[in-house]
């Protein structure tokens, strides 16, 4: 009997259609296009600007997008893992709502939050579903409203963070493709590094947390950066060498879209010299959290040929980090 491993088989994805781009936020903080742009690599960004949608929406879009593509009866999906850092709310889990909204009526949905990880977390939670041969098909959809929960007179956040949504269909396969291997890892020692301090269970809501601003992303780049580079970077070179895998092997790097710099660390850690095989979309959305590494996927797809050695790497709050090794499925 052959191996059960666990490979993508469809890709779709979402952003909103409103642009915020550097000029615009040279209007609302203190900041200029070319700052931006040389220390993260980013010249705009989508914002869902409707009050009264959330994540939710978001990544109803993306899993539509891929229903529209493959034809798939949603009553055919067995999970859904809603990879997000920005629910729509505490307690009711938006993974369930975009399962009932889609007609999933057989799957069974959680959300999972490991900040910009969650989606690299979330490949490996669904490969162990698929593996052990209980579900077979798994969507996988990573989403945040970062908007929801940024200032925007904060200059050290607001230039980095956008809105989206991305999504990938996840099956069993016997010829050897899909998820291969993985290092995932966590350390806490960011915590204070990069967090919301209010809202949670030490520091509930109240009219001073609000009015102290304690309800928005407060980061430490600095710190953020010097552990982004070293992690990301280490494990993306770990897992190629316990794969045997050269720099020549590697057909694509999937990276978490945060800070170009970080990227290009990444890929000169891993030997890759040709720039075409790192992908970028950093640019065109900003870092939109637990999307980033579908959107890529989605942006690129074309691009793709059955067999191709892809490694993901992320690198997020709490600290979370981790790269995964797969074969590609299909050509696009």
């Amino acid at each position: 009997m052959s191996k059960i491993t666990a490979a993508i088989t469809a890709v779709g994805a979402y952003v909103p259609e409103d642009v915020l781009t550097n000029k615009m936020l040279e209007e609302m903080v203190d900041t200029n296009d070319e700052w931006i742009t040389t220390r993260t690599g980013i010249k705009e960004r989508r914002i869902l600007k409707d009050p009264k949608k959330g994540t939710s929406f978001l990544a109803i879009q993306a899993a539509k997008d891929i229903l529209r593509k493959t034809n798939l009866d949603p009553k055919d999906i067995d999970l859904i893992i809603m990879a997000t850092a920005t629910p729509d709310m505490p307690v009711a889990s938006t993974g369930v709502h975009v399962a009932t909204e889609i007609g999933a009526t057989n799957a069974f949905s959680y959300d999972l939050q490991a900040a910009c990880s969650s989606f690299l977390y979330g490949m490996s939670t669904a490969a162990a579903y698929i593996e052990s041969g209980r579900y077979k098909k798994v969507l996988l959809i990573g989403a945040d409203k970062m908007s929801s929960i940024i200032d925007y007179t904060d200059r050290t956040t607001c230039i980095i963070f956008g809105d989206g949504a991305g999504a990938v269909l996840m099956e069993p396969n016997t010829e050897g493709l899909g998820l291969q291997d993985e290092l995932l890892r966590s350390d806490s020692i960011g915590r204070e590094s990069l967090k919301i301090e209010a809202g949670g269970s030490i520091t509930p809501p109240t009219e001073e947390t609000v009015a102290k601003k304690l309800h928005f992303v407060q980061q430490d780049g600095k710190t953020v950066f010097k552990f982004a580079v070293s992690n990301m970077a280490g494990v993306s070179e770990e897992i190629m060498k316990r794969n045997d895998l050269s720099n020549e092997d590697v057909n694509w790097l999937v990276a978490h879209q945060a800070n170009k710099r970080i990227i290009d660390a990444t890929a000169k850690r891993m030997g890759l010299n040709d720039e075409s095989k790192v992908l970028m979309n950093i640019q065109r959305y900003g870092n939109t959290t637990s999307a980033t590494l579908p959107l890529l996927l989605s942006d690129y797809e074309k691009n793709f040929k059955k067999g191709d050695n892809l490694i993901f790497a992320s690198f997020g709050g709490g600290f979370t980090w981790g790269a995964t090794y797969l074969k590609w499925a299909y050509n696009s």
